[in-house]
């Protein structure tokens, strides 16, 4: 059964530092039934229908209808205590939350905003993803988009923010930013998230050199792929690896994809490393996507299955791999993840574990988050509300489900590394990326293991409290 590209998503709705240790929404299933949006009229945002309360009942009905967990929706929340929608979908599925089924995974958003980010990548900022560390209170940028106005100031990774400010007579260090509000006072200092901000940020590259400079946020198409380092082919000691980094799962990354494992079908590469370290998730049909392309000689084999709640089982769904003509067969790979890998990428990781030998799969860096569910979309188009609805899980062929607590729990081989941001991604240096490269020659004894239990510690997402749909998806995104 095919997943249908309109409905479902796995991604993590970070809050700060929320998925990941450092750290999300979409369309998506194959002849799952797509749950249908309640039928509108078309009054103006200012009309009843779209006031505080009757958006309120709106949410309820469709949580009564769709939530994942009926038993954990405390339907007897008063509506009028809460004076936004937000909160008073937090009220609801606080039990869930508790339990930690549901962490900032329900949530409202917008119809027009939304399209645009998994549609195109469209996003307005500097294009950097930002990451702090608490205890030193320091910012840094950990990675720099194409085409948006940070790399185009030669500002990439490993980059540390100095000061920041509205021109260079108010600057304020990042020490005292953080001193005071913590990395709410960096995120306030940079603005809001809109086109024509202009901040003057004295910064240190990566060589050292301090410099100031003028960064005016810009409307930019994010590519998931990265032309600089999204596909790589490394020759190790003579053996061909392949480098694989996707930032998240949208719908542009398929003729990337599809191209890159082309190039690795033509050099006759089979043994992988899968750099899935910032990425929050995304469309289920991009996942289900990346497994067709390491499915040759797996035709009509399980990759995942979808579950709803008894009453919605109707829409249950198995997505069998379905090669295409560049898939490959991988014979070993190495996944890079951190706290920030999460939703669409732990499906990935979880429904290729059964079809590779306990030997030849692992985790390199740290323990991935644990979101083992995915939301569907329910649209109130005259409000512009789409309301993001915890409604199903994975599993793998295996029934491997439930880890809540990240993949660490049940992948074999988990090899402890630090993401070494004096590095560029895909440099053989980089400390993830050279773990990675020891456990393809070696296996688990070429690495050191860190523990199922073992949290993620050190730099975080810089994340607001109320992130925007690429925030949700590309955790630190500015």
């Amino acid at each position: 059964m095919k997943t249908s590209r309109i409905a479902l998503t796995l991604a993590c709705a970070a809050m700060v530092a929320s998925c990941g240790g450092g750290g999300t929404s979409g369309n998506a299933i194959g002849n799952t039934p797509t749950p249908t949006p309640s039928s509108t009229p078309t009054p103006s945002p200012t009309s009843g229908q779209c006031s505080l309360e009757s958006r309120q009942d709106w949410v309820l009905d469709q949580l009564d209808e769709w939530y994942l967990f009926p038993t954990l929706l405390d339907i007897s929340v008063n509506k009028a205590d809460h004076s936004t929608v937000q909160s008073y979908i937090d009220a609801l599925v606080a039990p869930a939350r508790a339990q930690s089924r549901d962490r900032f995974f329900t949530y409202i958003t917008s119809i027009e905003e939304e399209e645009a980010f998994f549609n195109q990548g469209a996003s307005a900022g500097f294009g950097v993803r930002l990451g702090y560390d608490s205890g030193a209170r320091r910012a840094f940028v950990i990675e720099a988009f194409e085409g948006a106005p940070a790399l185009g100031q030669n500002i990439d990774r490993g980059a540390e923010l100095l000061e920041i400010g509205t021109s260079e007579a108010t600057l304020q260090t990042v020490n005292s930013l953080m001193a005071v509000d913590g990395p709410f006072g960096v995120i306030d200092a940079l603005g809001p998230d809109t086109a024509g901000t202009t901040r003057v940020i004295r910064l240190r590259d990566a060589s050292g050199v301090e410099r100031t400079v003028t960064l005016t946020k810009e409307e930019y198409d994010l590519d998931p792929v990265s032309d600089r380092y999204g596909f790589t082919i490394i020759n190790d000691g003579g053996k061909q690896v392949g480098y694989i980094n996707l930032r998240t799962f949208i719908s542009t990354a398929e003729p990337d994809l599809i191209a890159g494992y082309q190039s690795l079908l033509s050099a006759g590469v089979t043994e992988l490393v899968i750099d899935l370290r910032y990425n929050g998730g995304g469309l289920i049909w991009v996942a289900e996507l990346m497994g067709d392309l390491m499915g040759r000689g797996r035709a009509g084999q399980v990759f995942d299955r979808i579950t709803f709640r008894d009453s919605k089982s109707s829409n249950n769904s198995t997505y069998f791999f379905d090669p295409r003509p560049e898939s490959i067969q991988p014979t070993k790979i190495a996944f890079i993840t951190t706290r920030g890998t999460a939703s669409a990428s732990e499906m990935v990781i979880n429904s290729m574990q059964p079809y590779l030998p306990d030997t030849d799969i692992a985790l390199i860096g740290t323990n991935t988050y644990g979101k083992p569910v995915g939301q569907i979309a329910q649209d109130q188009a005259s409000c512009d509300d789409r309301l993001r609805i915890v409604a199903l899980r994975t599993e793998n062929a295996d029934g491997n489900a439930d880890y809540y607590t990240g993949l660490a729990s049940t992948v074999p081989n988990r090899c402890s590394a630090f993401d070494d941001i004096s590095a560029q991604f895909g440099d053989p240096s980089e400390n993830m990326l050279s773990v990675a490269l020891d456990f393809l020659r070696g296996g688990a004894a070429a690495c050191t293991p860190f523990s199922a239990t073992t949290q993620g510690v050190g730099r975080e997402f810089l994340q607001r409290e109320n992130p925007n749909t690429a925030q949700r998806n590309v955790p630190g995104i500015f």
